[in-house]
């Protein structure tokens, strides 16, 4: 099935480095009724590096909700070799009264002892070398040792391989091939692998999600961007459900996966935390005349704009705003959360996970990892 709409949409915005850093503040943390430690469904979120330099540190998010961190992103040479993308945050500046933020990251799990520290690889442009390094022996092989050489020395507990995407299926092949030789590297027993993939039939078809699952402990699938800057119209970007059948959604892509013979449980649904907007429009299907924000997004907590109305359209699991300067403006909100969360626990998904856990509200009823928390764990 070709993509719904069109090209491949670009990569969330990085944020540029600023030349001050903003002294971060620690939220207050409010108790929750389950207990974190003791829950099977899992609530992950992603953590950019770059957002360091906003002042958004990894002692900001509210672990009493987060069971896995993907720490975005390493980079994959040529040759294979993984490295750090900014050795500065990642490992030198201080953070949190740590060495970089990896050193912040080491306290917060002495802290929290269920939390899981995953090294996510790639991501957007980052994906490019991905293709030559799968298609070979020696640079797969050499992928998977040097990722093991960083695990170790940084004290992760896995790695997430975010190729954005195997467009063929001899990439798909390729794809098989290089979890395997990963796995000879990080063997199942004592380190997790995950994959974040889009959530279309036009670009998982190319892969073989049956085999996938000797290798992989969990798939992200990124249920949203159905919709942005490059397409014909406006439209819900992460809808749970389609307007029409035409159109792409969360659902039909995890029933898509679940077909396949890949189990359910290690299907985590993604959440994005951002909204795009189509300046111009007022609902999905109209015409629109640019896109405001930054690169066409505004970060959930920038959400609803001011003088914008904030709807839920139940029926495809949507929120937007209209009427503030970003027009139309597609996102999640509390209440879709809460509906995609019941929809995880139906379908015996493994959870939900946000990209990215700093762009959510502060702690409190507007928080989408606070409310999905709850509702996966809700009686």
């Amino acid at each position: 099935m070709a993509n719904y709409y069109g090209p491949v949409p670009p990569p969330i915005p990085y944020g540029s480095r600023p030349s001050g850093i903003t002294p971060p503040r620690r939220p207050s943390q409010p108790s929750v009724e389950a207990s974190i430690s003791d829950l099977t469904r899992k609530n992950a979120v992603y953590f950019p590096n770059y957002r360091v330099y906003r002042g958004e540190t990894p002692a900001t998010l509210n672990y009493n909700c987060i069971s896995h961190v993907f720490y975005a992103f390493a980079h994959v040479a040529t040759d294979g070799g993984v490295f750090l993308s900014d050795e500065w945050a990642d490992a030198q500046m201080p953070v949190d009264g740590a060495t970089g933020c990896l050193g912040s990251f080491m306290r917060l799990k002495q802290e929290h002892g269920y939390l899981k520290l995953i090294l996510s690889i790639g991501g957007g442009a980052a994906s490019q070398n991905f293709a030559s390094i799968a298609a070979s022996a020696a640079t797969r092989d050499n992928f998977g040792r040097s990722a093991r050489g960083l695990v170790e020395a940084s004290g992760f507990d896995g790695i997430d391989i975010d190729w954005e995407h195997p467009s063929d299926p001899e990439q798909g092949r390729n794809f098989l091939a290089l979890l395997a030789a990963i796995r000879l590297h990080l063997p199942d027993d004592r380190y997790l692998l995950t994959a974040a993939l889009p959530a279309g039939q036009w670009a998982l078809q190319n892969i073989d999600l049956y085999k996938a699952q000797d290798y992989l402990d969990l798939i992200n699938l990124m249920a949203y961007d159905f919709a942005g800057a490059w397409s014909p119209k406006a439209g819900h970007h992460a809808q749970l459900f389609p307007g029409s059948p035409e159109e792409p959604s969360g659902s039909a892509a995890v029933d898509y996966v679940i077909s396949t013979g890949f189990p359910a449980s290690k299907i985590l649904l993604g959440v994005p935390v951002y909204g795009r907007s189509f300046l111009g429009a007022s609902g999905p299907g109209r015409s629109f005349k640019g896109n405001g924000g930054d690169e066409g997004t505004f970060e959930y907590k920038q959400l609803p704009r001011n003088g914008a109305e904030e709807i839920v359209n139940t029926r495809v699991v949507a929120a937007f705003c209209t009427g503030g300067d970003g027009g139309f403006v597609t996102y999640d909100n509390p209440e879709t959360v809460k509906l995609k969360a019941n929809f995880c626990k139906e379908k015996g998904l493994g959870g939900l996970f946000y990209w990215t856990g700093t762009a959510d509200a502060p702690p409190g009823p507007r928080s989408l990892i606070s409310t999905g928390f709850k509702a996966l764990h809700a009686s």
